[in-house]
């Protein structure tokens, strides 16, 4: 697992209960694919990349943004999606303190995404 110190750094500056629902993503975003590299975008932003970005992270008064950036538009059958259904790049969900993560369906959405990315990757923009 490819870390970044920034990424560790913002994640320490959260809460307790945040810091462990981010370092759960974290953890289950590099499960999906051991080639995810970590970055900070936005000042301050963690973001999970390869071949494009697959997912950020935002700490807020109570509960953590996990954004999606998927394109495609992957499945969501467990429900887990809170946010941005109708957005065509990224939808979010929000973990609140003591609400359990589906990692299995989160791990599923993460592979998804990589497998789009790497998909559009090799294709090529559209002419």
């Amino acid at each position: 697992m490819s870390t970044d110190p920034r990424v560790d750094d913002y994640i320490a500056g959260l809460t307790d209960w945040q810091q462990h629902i981010c370092r759960e993503v974290r953890r289950l975003v590099h499960e999906a694919d051991p080639g995810v590299e970590e970055t900070i975008k936005f000042t301050n932003r963690p973001y999970f990349v390869l071949d494009g970005n697959i997912c950020a992270l935002l700490g807020t008064k109570d509960h953590v943004n996990v954004f999606l950036y998927d394109k495609a538009i992957v499945p969501d059958p467990e429900n887990i999606i809170t946010s941005g259904h109708a957005n065509k790049t990224a939808r979010m969900i929000s973990v609140y303190r003591d609400q359990p993560i589906n990692g299995p369906a989160l791990v599923e959405m993460f592979r998804r995404i990589i497998a789009n990315t790497r998909r559009r990757r090799s294709v090529g923009p559209r002419r």
